[in-house]
């Protein structure tokens, strides 16, 4: 499935698009995590715990999206926007939005 944030696929014509399509990811960052970070913002430094919450909330809403274009029977997934937004104190939501399409 070929995923992409462009309108169209280079050299591939759009026969057919089937609809918007979504993925929606939510995870929870624990309590070492967020006091390690704490630390991290103090100090300097990359907080890897974090990235990898992003990266974990990034890959599941992508891969949320593509079944739900699979299930249209697209060829590749257009437009894609990913979105993150924090829930309560500590919990992350990811989204990733598309337009599924039957390429020609």
């Amino acid at each position: 499935m070929i995923v992409t944030t462009t309108q169209t696929v280079p050299n591939q014509p759009t026969r057919e698009i089937l609809g918007v399509v979504a993925g929606e990811a939510v995870f929870g960052a624990n309590v070492f995590r967020d006091i390690f970070a704490s630390v991290r913002d103090i100090v300097g430094g990359r907080s890897d715990g974090y990235q990898k919450v992003f990266r974990d909330g990034r890959e599941a809403a992508i891969e949320d999206m593509v079944e739900e274009a699979r299930v249209l029977g697209a060829d590749a997934v257009v437009a894609v926007d990913i979105d993150y937004e924090t829930v309560g104190k500590s919990m992350l939501m990811v989204s990733a939005n598309g337009t599924a399409v039957k390429l020609g």
